[in-house]
């Protein structure tokens, strides 16, 4: 194993993506800890402590590496860019122009992404805005923590200006990895925002519940960690064949290739939805007056929507996550497409005519291989709160231990974790077997 990671800096190419990749990376790390303009620090530190406790800023600090809790400069992360990443690609389902610039190849992509620049920072100046007010009455977390104390028209400005040219800066850096380093950037980015926040909350469990509650919470996340690789890299392939064709004196295609469909064909794209529709009620009942039908609300949804151990949470959030992965897969692949390209190309699969039936056969195949995955990602996301409340012995929103594991060592951390980090690996390793290297993946 030490050989084949000496491999990827023998090669001065390869070598320069990665060092070029962990130089972003760090910038991005030490831009998560600056803060904003105009940030109280005392305050700071009593929302990190509230964030600890999971709920909604648990959740939301997930994607930002903790810079949302420090109200620093990247406080918004990425997640502006992968909101409107996915609505592009959800309009372009009902928008005829996005639809024809999916088709037009390399032209119509880079329209998409212009597109995608505008709409992210869009999104970024509602959602800086949003915070502004929010951490300035304490309206997110509760109580009179004050991030904003001296809050006026000017600060409120700066505090927005400063987040959403981090964002862009961000959206330009993940870019930037992507055309000179190596992997996908945005993804990368995602990584490195799960994964710095594991030691910290593993040592939290360590100092709240003692080492026996660390050392459970490691191997669950291990066996996670393993179903989640398999099933990931688990897919159907569906075979393929091209019919002989004589062009002059030579003859083309009497070739065979295959489909590959993955079980798990959305990725982590149905919990972020999910989740996002499932915290919207949260971030409407903090807005609401605490006494009377105000307070009724509140009270109803901090114990229901915003408790992971919640019967009513498990099976809402649930329900959502398999919809969603459903709604999709079939935005994600059209069988009727992919029936009318393998026609054009001369191919057919064995055994059904092209048309219609190979239409309906991918239907019914892919309809098939998404409800386990759909079932698998909503155990992901599910079964850990569980796991890890049984395990350590408090609920993963109560505030302890189980709290500030819940997310970093949860199936959604894991599952974004595993997923960017094989892919780099693939990319990494093809780097190495072209260049006559022995790789990592066998």
């Amino acid at each position: 194993m030490l050989s084949r990671v000496l491999n990827m800096f023998r090669v001065a190419d390869l070598r320069g993506k990665i060092i070029f990749t962990l130089f972003i990376l760090g910038i991005y790390r030490l831009g998560a800890f600056v803060p904003a303009p105009g940030v109280d620090v005392e305050a700071v530190q009593l929302l990190r402590d509230q964030a600890n406790q999971g709920g909604i800023l648990g959740f939301m600090q997930l994607f930002s590496g903790g810079a949302l809790t420090q109200f620093a400069v990247f406080a918004l992360g990425i997640m502006p860019y992968i909101t409107s990443s996915i609505i592009m690609q959800i309009l372009g389902v009902v928008i005829p122009k996005i639809e024809q610039w999916q088709q037009q190849g390399a032209v119509g992509q880079r329209k998409i992404t212009q597109w995608t620049r505008y709409l992210t920072v869009t999104i970024a100046i509602v959602q800086s805005t949003s915070f502004a007010f929010l951490f300035h009455n304490g309206g997110i977390v509760g109580g009179d923590l004050d991030l904003l104390p001296k809050f006026n028209a000017w600060t409120v400005f700066i505090v927005v200006l400063t987040l959403t040219t981090g964002t862009a800066l961000l959206m330009w850096m993940g870019e930037l990895i992507t055309q000179r380093g190596i992997g996908n950037g945005m993804s990368l980015l995602i990584f490195t925002s799960v994964v710095s926040s594991l030691p910290a909350q593993g040592a939290l469990v360590h100092a709240e519940n003692g080492v026996g509650a660390l050392i459970a919470l490691i191997i669950v996340a291990i066996g996670l960690l393993v179903c989640i690789v398999y099933v990931e890299q688990g897919q159907r392939r569906i075979p393929v064949q091209f019919a002989k064709r004589v062009v002059g004196r030579r003859m083309y295609g009497g070739q065979s290739t295959y489909i590959p469909l993955k079980v798990n064909q959305s990725g982590v794209i149905p919990i972020i939805f999910a989740s996002s529709v499932l915290y919207l009620p949260n971030l409407i009942a903090v807005a609401l007056p605490n006494e009377g039908f105000g307070g009724s609300i509140q009270r109803w949804v901090d114990g229901n929507l915003a408790n992971p151990s919640s019967p009513v949470y498990l099976t809402f959030f649930g329900v959502m996550i398999v919809g969603f992965a459903y709604f999709y897969t079939a935005i994600s692949f059209d069988p009727a497409k992919q029936a009318d390209t393998i026609r054009k190309q001369g191919g057919f699969i064995p055994g059904i005519r092209p048309g219609p039936q190979t239409e309906r056969y991918l239907a019914r195949i892919l309809s098939r291989i998404t409800f386990p995955g759909a079932l698998f990602i909503a155990g992901v996301a599910l079964v850990p709160s569980i796991l890890i409340a049984v395990t350590i012995g408090t609920s993963s929103s109560a505030g302890g231990g189980g709290g500030a594991g819940g997310f970093a060592f949860g199936g959604i951390s894991l599952l974004i974790a595993s997923g960017v980090a094989l892919e780099t690996m693939k990319q990494i390793d093809s780097q190495l077997m072209m260049r006559n290297y022995e790789g990592f993946l066998k």
